[in-house]
């Protein structure tokens, strides 16, 4: 499909652990990324949530090549970027950027704001450096800060204009992707939304296309078109923003919208409540990775892994009981 920027297709990664001090050896893995397909579109925004620990981050790293995949495919604009050597992902990485969820330790301290903003030109060598202090002051207008900030440090600002500064590195290079993790979870309410705000505004001037890596539900639905729900190392449910929040089919993504906060304190709903801890994901459970915490689990969630499958308009679920009843 032509309006597909980014195709991730059965990507997993693994990360060895070995024991030993002279001689290690591999005794295990960890799988924190275990099989996810998906697909992002043009100008669209992403939602990728999921419990701590669920591999949003480490995707997000995959797709960046911050992390090499132990397998599997992804496809950036019609490139195959898995098996790419450093000089070309060079060259793609200028496509896609990342802002991060700290906002003071993705800054570096030692630069100030013109040369943390003006690295991506320098190391990319595409603005000459007559003309780099006028991109980086453009930048700092275009995220909302004052031009005068420039030669101050980091040190110098409070969270909030700290990942508007990070913000303005990712834009540098007028990238089609932006990999948002978790860019809010580390601000205060009201400056979340400012910084909300802002992504959503440069999205619609610049025509980004987003991954959204959350785990405050309320800001996914606010800001996504579609929604894919992280449980384990895999994806078990993926469809559009409406359909998921008014119509959840997997176990796991109603427990998930149970706990999101009702406004009205005299309020009541039933809730779907967990049972036990999230699994290990060095030895994660056999067929439905999410079947010891499910109440609707039947013999087959034990045995038999579900197939992600499509119940209609784009609503995908890894879920037996769905699967067999819808």
């Amino acid at each position: 499909m032509t309006d597909v920027l980014l195709h991730v297709e059965n990507l997993v990664k693994h990360f060895p652990i070995m024991q030993g001090t002279i001689v290690q050896r591999q005794v295990g893995v960890v799988r924190a990324v275990d099989g996810l397909s998906f697909d992002v579109h043009r100008g669209e925004t992403l939602g990728l949530v999921g419990e701590s620990g669920c591999g949003k981050s480490t995707t997000g790293k995959l797709i960046m090549g911050l992390e090499r995949p132990t397998s599997g495919e992804i496809t950036f604009d019609g490139l195959d970027i898995v098996g790419m050597s450093k000089k070309g992902l060079r060259a793609v990485r200028r496509e896609m950027q990342i802002v991060f969820q700290d906002p003071f330790a993705s800054l570096n301290p030692r630069m100030s704001v013109a040369q943390i903003i003006g690295e991506p030109f320098r190391i990319h060598r595409v603005c000459q450096k007559s003309e780099r202090e006028r991109c980086v002051l453009e930048l700092l207008e275009q995220v909302g800060l004052d031009r005068s900030y420039s030669s101050r440090y980091p040190r110098e600002f409070s969270g909030g204009q700290r990942q508007r500064i990070g913000v303005a590195r990712a834009l540098a290079l007028n990238p089609k992707l932006i990999i948002c993790d978790e860019p809010v979870s580390a601000l205060d309410v009201s400056v979340q939304a400012q910084v909300i705000n802002l992504l959503q505004d440069l999205q619609q001037e610049r025509g980004l296309t987003y991954i959204l890596i959350a785990h405050d539900l309320g800001v996914v639905k606010h800001v996504s078109d579609r929604v894919a729900v992280m449980y384990l190392g895999q994806i078990v449910e993926l469809a559009s923003t409406s359909a998921l929040y008014s119509a959840p089919r997997h176990p796991y993504t109603q427990a998930l919208m149970a706990a999101i906060p009702i406004p009205d304190p005299k309020a009541k709903r039933d809730r779907a409540l967990l049972e036990g801890d999230v699994p290990s994901p060095i030895n994660p459970p056999s067929g439905c990775r999410f079947h010891p915490r499910c109440s609707s689990a039947r013999q087959i969630c034990r045995q038999m892994e579900p197939e992600f499958t499509n119940l209609g308009d784009g609503h995908y679920c890894a879920c037996h009981v769905q699967t067999r009843s819808g």
